[in-house]
């Protein structure tokens, strides 16, 4: 039996061949359909935005919608009054599909419109699905479709960037809190303000949120409306796209966290009950609505359904730039349950007939797509369950994304924090978690993201400092909470980011403790933007901490992306016990070294390690980044000669290990 490669790497699927081979030759048969047979390309496919929505001809205007369950279409808006005219009708052409042609004087740039549509026994105004530009009245809050077409649009000056994952550094980022200012921060401010600490910063990534047109400012991004709208809030589609290329003129990557998992139940803004019907994108009966989001469930059985998903990745890759995807919710897709009130402890949970076939073909299909379009393109999984082969090619019996989020890292960190004495925590536990992934699949590793700075929730800085941060975080400030709180912060990210196999992550502001919690405007805070904005003027302060912990941050993630092909390397663990808290493992040349023992300081504290000259090129106990200086850096450690150990090239190698302290070591022959 010619198994795939997703089984054979792993015998423990062989059980499940059958679902798992299923699954695949239903994905080959959708391909097949989609593509006529191959008679034309997956990417000819997904080219929705190009024939619906409003497009300029050479004559004047054409648009087009997708509604089956409408009779009557007109086009309102500023040109007509927002009266329903003849002249302005929609005519049907097929299969549901409604077309108008208007000559180039009867649109302009910027004007504001909708879709007045009639079904039976009733009628609505909506925004066109495809459309590309919505907005806000800042007085009436009411949105609307607009007009973009510019005298001079925006020209890239970068038409072809390969984006850096040797390895992938992400810096997860939103625009409109990216501000220190108490309000909604602009495309045009990140640029300028934003992206050169980032590139200063070492990463060379950046993880776009809440891109796509949402009505509610305060869900994140999450509950999407327009789907191939850029959110207005933040600025013109031209200075988004301005936005993405200095970044590719500083080398960074960007990647967009991009919602196909549901959208937003409006109507009048979103596609719920876009033509009067209930089940036009969407679902029906009791899987129409999100149990746990308040939101719309698409339905992934339709060809149309794939048509406008699948034309949506490729409006992103193709019109702005972007270099690949997050998809959020992938969870939630894969299950018919979203995977609620499931453990997922065994095998059986993967492939027990619960899943949703539909939506894991959409998935891959979409990967499919990617990179079809993109060959260098990078997309990454929200997943939480586990699922095998989520990060496998396609080709290998995989879902094709190019890595998976490693959820359970920020879940282990919060539950030490949480619930264990420093003196308790185990190393072991934190070798097991940080390098426990499937070896056939890559996946992005980070301490936290932007679901642990949430109201509701605490960054890992305040789990640790707490209320104290508001009162001793001045440098010349002596407090042992504090001191703690910035010693272990730096070892946890240390931990996190040097056992990657794939890329790591950190969302914007948390790499130097950003204090409090995030809290977007609404009617329980008073419509305040105190807590959706980030206080960059404290890490800039050299009279406060925070400092500390940012050039740390710069060092360590300076240190691992300057390593070619470092998340590829093999990790070696070198020694762990769990009555010391030291921990020490190699990758290359590289040796880490932790105590995250809270009172024992160990002087020679010996293990054995490749023989060789050792000098340290990180310290997290540093007086540089806010430690108590207790090594001396300049210090180079010559391994010990063992006849009993000559044959393994291995020799005592014999520290000073400071309490609650990380060191990287480099070897030379």
């Amino acid at each position: 039996m010619n198994l795939l490669k997703l089984i054979k790497n792993d015998p423990w699927l062989e059980p499940y061949s059958s679902a798992i081979e299923g699954r695949y030759n239903y994905f080959l048969c959708k391909e097949k359909e989609l593509t006529r047979n191959d008679e034309i390309s997956l990417c000819d496919f997904a080219s929705g935005h190009l024939y619906f929505g409003l497009h300029a001809t050479p004559t004047g205007w054409v648009f087009r919608e997708w509604a089956p369950g409408a009779e009557n279409i007109y086009l309102i808006g500023d040109f007509n009054g927002w009266q329903e005219r003849e002249e302005y009708r929609l005519h049907r052409i097929e299969n549901g599909v409604f077309e108008i042609n208007l000559p180039s004087n009867a649109l302009h740039h910027m004007d504001l419109y909708k879709l007045k549509i009639h079904w039976n026994n009733g009628s609505g105004e909506r925004i066109p699905a495809w459309a590309r530009r919505v907005v806000q009245d800042e007085r009436t809050y009411i949105f609307s479709a607009q007009v973009w077409k510019p005298e001079q649009a925006y020209q890239f000056k970068i038409t072809s960037f390969v984006p850096n994952t040797s390895p992938l550094l992400i810096y997860e980022c939103h625009i409109g809190m990216a501000t220190a200012e108490e309000k909604v921060g602009t495309y045009k401010e990140f640029t300028e303000n934003v992206l050169p600490r980032v590139k200063a910063g070492g990463y060379n990534c950046i993880q776009i949120m809440a891109i796509q047109e949402h009505p509610y400012y305060g869900s994140f991004g999450y509950h999407v409306s327009g789907f191939f709208a850029a959110s207005s809030r933040f600025g013109t589609p031209d200075e988004l796209k301005e936005l993405i290329d200095t970044a590719h003129g500083l080398g960074i990557a960007v990647i967009m966290d991009i919602v196909h998992s549901h959208a937003v139940k409006n109507e009048i803004e979103g596609l719920g009950r876009f033509d009067g019907t209930y089940t036009q994108y969407f679902h029906g009966g009791n899987r129409r609505e999100h149990p746990a989001w308040d939101s719309l469930c698409f339905d992934y059985r339709k060809n149309e359904v794939l048509h406008f998903l699948l034309s949506n990745c490729k409006f992103w890759l193709e019109e702005y730039k972007f270099d690949g995807f997050r998809f959020d919710g992938v969870t939630s897709m894969l299950y018919y349950s979203h995977g609620l009130g499931e453990a997922f402890t065994n095998y059986d949970d993967y492939f027990n007939g619960h899943q949703d076939g539909d939506a894991i073909c959409y998935l891959t299909l979409a990967n499919q797509l990617i990179h079809q379009i993109n060959k260098n393109a990078i997309s990454i999984a929200e997943e939480v369950s586990g699922m095998p082969g989520l990060a496998v090619p396609v080709k290998d019996g995989g879902y094709g994304f190019d890595y998976r989020m490693a959820m359970n890292i920020p879940d282990y960190w919060i539950k030490i924090i949480k619930e264990r004495k420093d003196q308790d925590w185990p190393v072991a536990g934190i070798w097991w978690e940080t390098t426990n992934r499937r070896t056939d699949e890559k996946t992005v590793s980070y301490a936290e993201s932007h679901d642990q700075a949430l109201v509701g929730d605490k960054t890992i800085i305040f789990r640790l400092i707490d209320s104290k941060m508001y009162w001793h975080m001045a440098a010349a400030d002596q407090n042992m909470a504090v001191d703690r709180g910035i010693a272990l912060h730096k070892m946890i990210r240390l931990v996190t980011a040097s056992t990657i196999n794939g890329g790591y992550l950190n969302f914007m502001g948390n790499e130097f403790g950003h204090p409090e919690w995030i809290d977007f405007p609404r009617e329980g805070n008073g419509w305040s933007y105190k807590y959706a904005r980030r206080q960059w003027d404290l890490v800039d302060n050299p009279a406060l901490k925070y400092r500390f912990l940012g050039d740390f941050d710069k060092a360590m993630i300076h240190l691992i992306g300057g390593i070619k092909d470092f998340q590829s390397s093999e990790i070696y663990k070198v020694w762990d016990n769990d009555g010391d808290q030291v921990l020490a493992y190699r990758r290359g040349d590289l040796l880490f070294v932790f105590n995250f023992n809270p009172e024992k300081s160990f002087t020679g504290y010996g293990f054995l390690a490749p023989a060789g000259k050792y000098k340290t090129v990180l310290n997290t106990d540093s007086s540089d980044f806010g430690g108590f200086g207790l090594v001396d850096d300049s210090v180079e450690h010559l391994t010990i000669h063992d006849p009993l150990y000559k044959t393994e090239g291995k020799e005592w190698l014999k520290l000073y290990l400071p309490a609650r302290t990380g060191l990287v070591l480099k070897r030379n022959f």
